[in-house]
């Protein structure tokens, strides 16, 4: 086999597995029931962009194909901010609860 096309399954291998591990334990070492909820949903969302993101990338001929990483890579800016901004407010209510009970 060509070592290219080795490369390629082996660096999807790699990358799908480390998607995987890293969902595994962001829903893992989450606090409570509605912080573990909104992780679910958010990876799941995630997965969806990521999937959906890689398709356009190989099926859009170029130069189109590249003009995907412009709204990707605002998106995922944006994405991450408020997925932390949501988890730390979900976590800090669930702690107030606790504390308050």
């Amino acid at each position: 086999m060509h070592p290219g096309i080795i490369g390629a399954i082996a660096g999807s291998v790699i990358g799908i597995f480390g998607g995987v591990v890293g969902t595994y334990f962001s829903i893992r070492n989450t606090n409570g029931p509605k912080e573990r909820s909104f992780v679910m949903k958010a990876s799941a969302v995630t997965w969806v962009a990521v999937v959906t993101f890689l398709c356009a990338l190989l099926l859009l001929p170029a130069p189109y194909n590249h003009l995907m990483w412009i709204p990707y890579g605002l998106l995922l800016g944006f994405g991450i901010r408020k997925f932390n901004e949501t988890q730390k407010r979900i976590r800090d209510d669930e702690f107030n609860e606790r504390t308050e009970s």
